[in-house]
C-alpha cells in the first residue's frame, strides 16, 4: 500500500496511499474494498466524472473527490 519514490537527494521514501492524491485502479480497489471490476464499470459509465484522472488511456482515482462521490451517490455497491 505504500509507493517508494526516490527525491532529489537519491533517497528512497514511501508514500502511504491515504496520503496519494490519485490511485490507480488497482489501489483504489484495495483502499475502498470495491471490487477491480465493479470499479472498472463504474469508470466506463461515467468516463467525465470529476473523479477520475486520465493519464492517456489509464484512468487515475482522485482519491477525496471518490470519497465525496461514494458518500453522495453510492449507497451500495
Amino acid at each position: 500500500m505504500n509507493q517508494v519514490t526516490e527525491n532529489e537527494t537519491g533517497v528512497k521514501a514511501a508514500i502511504p496511499i491515504w496520503r496519494k492524491y490519485t490511485l490507480s485502479v488497482q489501489e483504489a480497489s484495495e483502499y475502498f474494498y470495491i471490487g477491480y471490476k465493479k470499479l472498472r464499470k463504474l469508470i466506463d459509465e461515467h468516463p467525465d466524472a470529476d473523479f477520475i484522472l486520465w493519464n492517456g488511456s489509464r484512468p487515475q482515482i482522485k482519491r477525496r473527490k471518490f470519497e465525496a462521490y461514494i458518500d453522495e451517490n453510492l449507497s451500495a455497491i
